[in-house]
């Protein structure tokens, strides 16, 4: 009997696939697609302690193999989230949940995740320190070990609830910032977010972008997306949620080989919106052409020894 669960800090899944935060709403819009209990789990919108309009618009570039985004974590805010997008969710959703928070201080993120950690609903929180599109936020937050540790012992000291870092890419070192969050007791390291990207408009000769600049994400940032997981993976004793890139079967099985314990899946939603049903169902055949019997048995298989 093949296995594909996994468990991430106590919580166990029916399986590793996870739709990213910011590709599967608050999940109602992809209810209609499937039945989305299906899923490990997923990571609702990026949420914040006010309502966020977002930055303006055009905000989406395509580019070749990916996409690029400079959304700016358009979200109604936390009251709303807790008010009514949660108890919509529990509806049809029978799981507990991942609430992805951010912050534009170290107060805010506790705040966020103070009152998401009272909800029953959710399972873990995921503190996003990695947006590349917002200013005096998000990334900056994210790109410095120091900074990186403030705001994970500020989330820990008002929940009880798991507390997972999520990293930018956009660094030179992605080591020493996710030990930094291990040191100051994060349970967990997701990475990557989006790295930094731009188009032009050959017409215009302007930025497609409003904002210049965007996430850059899609399949062709998965060998980096894979790196990192396995760089950090190897040097951090807790657990890895892998992201960057993911569109099939094959790339979770990868991501899980370089230490991943579940994997997130971002961009393939907004090209495809069966993606993570096609993953999950895909995922029992490939797992037989591999030889493998329990997904968990092959976390971090091609570690060093």
């Amino acid at each position: 009997m093949l296995d594909t669960s996994v468990t991430l800090s106590g919580w166990r899944l029916d399986n590793p696939v996870i739709p990213a935060s910011g590709t599967f709403g608050y999940g109602r819009e992809f209810r209609d697609f499937y039945d989305i209990n299906i899923l490990g789990t997923f990571s609702f919108k990026g949420t914040t302690l006010e309502p966020r309009f977002g930055n303006p618009t055009p905000r989406i570039a395509e580019c070749t193999a990916g996409m690029i985004n400079a959304v700016g974590l358009q979200n109604p805010g936390l009251d709303a989230v807790v008010a009514h997008e949660l108890p919509h969710l529990k509806t049809f959703f029978r799981k507990r949940v991942i609430a992805n928070i951010s912050g534009f201080s170290v107060e805010e993120y506790a705040a966020c995740a103070e009152r998401l950690g009272r909800e029953e609903q959710v399972g873990l929180i995921e503190v996003n320190v990695s947006c590349p599109n917002v200013r005096h936020g998000g990334m900056s937050f994210g790109t410095d070990p120091d900074h990186a540790a403030s705001v994970t012992r500020a989330v820990k000291a008002v929940t009880d609830k798991p507390i997972y870092i999520k990293l930018s890419p956009n660094v030179t070192d992605i080591v020493s910032i996710a030990r930094a969050c291990e040191d100051a007791g994060a349970d967990g390291i997701c990475l990557v977010n989006t790295m930094l990207g731009m188009r032009i408009d050959l017409r215009r000769r302007r930025p497609v972008i409003a904002n210049t600049m965007g996430g850059f994400s899609g399949a062709a940032i998965f060998p980096v997306a894979l790196r990192m997981v396995w760089q950090v993976a190897s040097a951090c004793k807790i657990p890895v949620i892998g992201c960057g890139g993911v569109e099939t079967a094959r790339d979770v099985i990868e991501m899980m080989m370089a230490g991943a314990t579940a994997v997130e899946v971002g961009a393939a939603n907004l090209r495809n919106p069966y993606a993570c049903k096609e993953i999950v169902e895909s995922l029992p055949a490939e797992m037989e052409r591999l030889g493998i019997e329990r997904l968990s048995d092959i976390i971090g298989a091609a570690q060093n020894d």
